[in-house]
C-alpha cells in the first residue's frame, strides 16, 4: 500500500526542511507543492529529497493540493495524506489519521482539534473564523467536530471522486462538503495543532473568512 504525503507551500524556507525530515520515515513519498514561492523554499525542499512541484505564480492552497492530489495519483498513491509545511502538525500523527483508511473502515478520515487532544486554538481563529465555518458547514449537511481541519488523508477512490474547485482556503469546507455529499465513509480522528506566531496572523484569518463566503464549495 503506497502511502503519499502532499505538502503545499508558500514562502516556508524556514520551516519546510524540518517538516520533510519529520514526515519521511512516515509515508512512502512526500510531494512538496511550491505555490508560487519568493524565497528558498523549493530548492530547500528537492535537496531535502522530497518531490516538488511548482506554480509559477501564487494559486492558492487549494489548488496546491489538487495538484498535489493529481500527481500522487499519476503515480498510483493508495493514500494521500494532506500535511502542513508550517510546523503546526505532529507528524507521528499521520499514523493515527491513515489508520481508519488501511483499515477499511472508511474512505477519508479527517483529523480534529475538538476531540480528546486539545489545541490551543488562537481567540481569532475560536472565535470567528470557526464558528462562520460551522455556520456554513451546517447549512451544507457537514456533521464533523472540526469545521476547518488541513490534516486530512482519503484513498485512491475518494482521490479520484473529490476534485478540489476553491483555489483558496475554502477547500476545507468544500472537501468536507463533498465527502458528505458523495455518501463517503467519513471519520474524525483526534490531532493536535500547535499554533506560532507565523501562522497566526490576522490577514491571514481574514483571507479564510473571505474564501469561505466567496468559495466555490457547492458541486
Amino acid at each position: 500500500m503506497k502511502i503519499f504525503c502532499v505538502i503545499p507551500a508558500l514562502n516556508e524556507e524556514k520551516n519546510i526542511k524540518s517538516v520533510i525530515e519529520k514526515v519521511k520515515d512516515k509515508v512512502d513519498k512526500i510531494v512538496v507543492v511550491d505555490d508560487g514561492s519568493k524565497d528558498n523554499t523549493v530548492n530547500i525542499a528537492k535537496n531535502s529529497q522530497a518531490t516538488t512541484l511548482k506554480h509559477i505564480v501564487n494559486r492558492g492552497q487549494g489548488a496546491a493540493l489538487q495538484t498535489g492530489n493529481d500527481y500522487c495519483l499519476s503515480e498510483n498513491a493508495d493514500i494521500i495524506v494532506h500535511f502542513d509545511a508550517d510546523n503546526q502538525f505532529l507528524a507521528e500523527e499521520i499514523l493515527e489519521v491513515i489508520k481508519p483508511i488501511k483499515e477499511n473502515e472508511a474512505d477519508i478520515v479527517f483529523g480534529s482539534r475538538f476531540l480528546t487532544k486539545k489545541s490551543k486554538i488562537p481567540f481569532f481563529k475560536k472565535r470567528i473564523i470557526m464558528p462562520l465555518a460551522r455556520l456554513i458547514n451546517y447549512f451544507l449537511n457537514i456533521k464533523t467536530s472540526d469545521p476547518q481541519s488541513g490534516f486530512r488523508a482519503f484513498n485512491k477512490k475518494t482521490a479520484e471522486l473529490i476534485k478540489i474547485e476553491n483555489d483558496g482556503m475554502a477547500h476545507c469546507s468544500e472537501i468536507l462538503h463533498k465527502a458528505f455529499y458523495y455518501k463517503l465513509r467519513v471519520k474524525e480522528v483526534p490531532i493536535t495543532v500547535i499554533y506560532h506566531e507565523f501562522g497566526n496572523n490576522f490577514s491571514g484569518g481574514l483571507r479564510i473568512i473571505k474564501d469561505l463566503l466567496m468559495g466555490k464549495i457547492i458541486k
